[in-house]
Parts: C-alpha cells; structure tokens; sequence
C-alpha cells in the first residue's frame, strides 16, 4: 500500500458567530494515499467545503492533526501554509480564475512566480508552462487569452496551472461545475490521465456522476464522514480529449 500523502486525524473546526459555536467540523479522520483518486462528496453545509479549505492549506483546523506530505501543517503560520499551498497543491476551480487579458502561457507560469523552486530564467519558466499545456491538450493554444477559449479549454489552462509547480496533490473543487456533459467528460478525461500517471486527485463535487470518475468517494454530513466507499463501477472517458 502506497505511504500516505494526506493523514488526518480527530480534525475539528469550530467557527464562532456572535456567542454562537458552529462546528462545521466534528472529529474527522482519515488517509490518503499517494496516488489514490478521491472524490469528496455531501450537502450544502456538509462540512465538504470547510474540508476542501483545510486540505488546501486556506484555513486551519481548531484542533486535530493534518499532516501532508510528511509535514504537519496543522499549526503553520498565515506565510507559511502559503508556502506549502503554493508548492504542494495544485488548484483547480469551477470558475477557471484565469486572468482575463493575459495568454494561456502566462497564466500557467504565474505561480512559478512565487515559488522558491521555480526555473530560474523566464526560458526555463516557458518551457515548462509549455509542457504543461501540452499535458492537457493545448499546445497550440499558448498565445490565446481566455476570451479566445472555450470553457473546456479555459479549465485545461487551468489544470496545466495547476501541474506547473509538480504539486503533492491536485484539488479540484467543483471542475465541471459550469461545463456541459460533453466538455466534461474531456475535463475528467484528464484528471484521469493524471490519476494514472501518479498524481493524487481530491476532487470536490456535489454531481453523483462527476464523483463516478474517482477511484473512492468520501461523503460528508453534519461535519463527519458518513460513509467512504470505493467507486465499484467507476465511470471511465477517452485518454485522448478534444482540441
């Protein structure tokens, strides 16, 4: 069994609204492995979110244990978990967040920007936004600013943003959220791809046929986890997507 890359443990958060105690998590434990493709899953209010938040490295538990990588992060400080977000995370949004008068390229170079292991020359750093894009697709798309592209072609620039710093994990909140079936399927298409060439997909979702591409799906209620189950008929897509 691969070693894990996420281990949690009796992880809570507790927000506090007036002299109100929320507790959007309530004691959640559990791994994953390097590798493993995991679909997170529950209704509004769930606690999914506050999860996604914490995985992500854009919150912090009140109390428990979250240790990626190997590092326990739990603790870490604003500039800290900002350095670790930025290295080992790879982001992937249903919006795109792409920057709107700017090219393909630059978009997925732009965290290398703010990254202590980035190419050191802006030769290097193309070179490899350039792979990037060519992983998801869009090799002959790099000059095109996001009003040029397609809503599929949008987020693959964004999962090409995402791959470009070589993170520990890609977490992915709602991908298909504004895509039809067909541009969907090539989006999951490639989270696949990456899946079975190594790379740890967390994939955020509320659509039952979305969590269908992952191997696993976690499913939270009232701030537990109620039930984590493998995908017994996993819904699989073409390795090739459409250009």
């Amino acid at each position: 069994m691969p070693a894990p890359v996420i281990e949690i443990r009796d992880l809570t958060r507790v927000y506090k609204m007036g002299e109100t105690e929320v507790r959007a998590l309530n004691g959640v434990s559990l791994t994953v492995a390097r590798g493993e493709f995991v679909a997170v899953m529950g209704p509004s209010g769930s606690g999914k979110s506050t999860f996604m938040n914490i995985i992500g490295c854009l919150d912090r538990p009140t109390s428990g244990t979250y240790i990626l990588d190997g590092v326990d992060v739990s603790r870490l400080s604003r500039d800290e978990r900002a350095e670790i977000r930025n290295d080992k995370i790879g982001f992937v949004f249903q919006n795109f967040n792409l920057l709107s008068r700017t090219s393909a390229l630059e978009n997925v170079e732009l965290p290398l920007l703010y990254s202590k292991k980035a190419p050191a020359t802006t030769k290097e750093r193309d070179a490899r936004a350039k792979a990037c894009l060519s992983i998801v697709g869009l090799e002959g798309r790099s000059d095109h600013t996001p009003s040029q592209l397609s809503g599929g072609q949008q987020q693959r620039v964004a999962i090409a943003r995402s791959l470009v710093n070589d993170p520990t994990i890609l977490l992915a909140d709602e991908p298909t959220g504004n895509l039809d079936s067909k541009t969907s399927d090539d989006v999951m298409s490639v989270f696949q791809r990456l899946n079975e060439e190594g790379r740890t997909v967390i994939l955020i979702t509320h659509e039952h046929d979305i969590a269908e591409y992952a191997k696993r799906v976690v499913v939270f209620k009232d701030g537990q986890v109620l039930t984590d189950t493998p995908v017994v008929k996993r819904r699989l897509v073409a390795a090739e997507v459409s250009r």
